[in-house]
């Protein structure tokens, strides 16, 4: 009996430590994260401009949202073709980096370094402004084709190539997909390319039939955080081009901004977080219902499932 108590006691002190060790990230999670989610929750329902108290207006705000805010439908469907080009352009050149990246080349790792360096400031204040000048009007793009005759245009002033230029900075801020697709390059057996040389393969089909499939699982991992990520793409539009020129960049997570900071209105801006929050969930379960027709993983038995 005593003994029983003892060990009872043993385990309580346990797992007492335990959770005092656990105590700070518990304590900024159900402060910082969880109490926000539900505050947030509430305010949706609410019409609340931060200077006056909440006031419960039930489902209004969300039946203004689907029934008449142009803007909303705007910047989703501006926000859904930015997600639609820019996630597969900047996995398949995060990939092409990646397997040029793989190869066994002296000084490798210096060049490792050098690619990946930029990430590191990729998606800073700085990089967008940078970008915004190199694109205009005036840029740098421009001056060099100016070398070879041809005549630029503003390409951040111009609606039809607006969402291009975030397209491809999106792209350029490759690094940390391309060092989770080089840690998953790694990871493949030597011996199945060898393998497949023998049996007379050539590049193109080991990188589809040995690469893909091996990588699939990085392919969907990067491709779950890219959705999700690109859905809410928001400093490049802002400094950029701040949602213009007419509209054509005018991204989802800029229009909740502007309806929470700008106008006031947190109660509708919750409404649309928590609509983001369901279209990124959508997004996701999606992808992992597809995900068993082709990714493959390696079970205990060796064979991929």
């Amino acid at each position: 009996m005593f003994g029983k108590k003892s060990g009872s006691g043993k385990k309580f002190q346990h797992n007492t430590a335990g959770y005092l060790f656990i105590s700070p990230w518990l304590i900024g999670f159900l402060l910082l994260t969880l109490w926000p989610i539900l505050q947030s929750l509430y305010l949706s329902f609410t019409d609340y401009s931060l200077l006056d108290s909440p006031v419960w207006v039930g489902t209004e705000n969300y039946s203004n949202i689907f029934t008449s805010d142009r803007l909303f439908v705007k910047s989703l469907a501006v926000t859904f073709t930015f997600v639609l080009f820019a996630v597969p352009i900047k996995l398949m050149f995060s990939l092409l980096v990646a397997m040029l990246l793989n190869q066994n080349v002296k000084g490798m790792s210096i060049y490792r370094t050098l690619i990946y360096f930029p990430s590191l400031i990729g998606g800073s204040i700085a990089v967008a402004a940078l970008w915004r000048n190199m694109f205009g009007l005036e840029g740098y793009i421009n001056h060099i084709l100016g070398w070879f005759g041809i005549q630029g245009v503003g390409w951040i002033a111009n609606p039809d190539t607006a969402l291009g230029t975030l397209i491809l900075l999106n792209a350029w801020q490759f690094g940390s997909t391309m060092v989770i697709f080089l840690a998953g390059l790694k990871q493949i057996p030597k011996d199945l390319y060898e393998s497949a040389s023998v049996d007379g393969a050539g590049v193109l089909r080991k990188f589809y039939s040995i690469t893909l499939p091996m990588l699939s699982p990085v392919i969907f991992f990067n491709l779950v955080l890219g959705i999700i990520n690109a859905f809410q793409m928001f400093t490049s539009a802002f400094v950029i081009t701040s949602g213009g020129p007419a509209n054509s960049t005018y991204m989802y997570v800029l229009y909740l901004y502007e309806k929470a900071f700008r106008q006031y209105q947190m109660g509708y801006a919750s409404a649309l977080a928590w609509i983001l929050l369901l279209i990124i969930g959508v997004f996701t379960l999606i992808n992992f219902t597809v995900s068993k027709y082709w990714v493959h993983y390696e079970s205990e038995g060796g064979k991929s499932n």
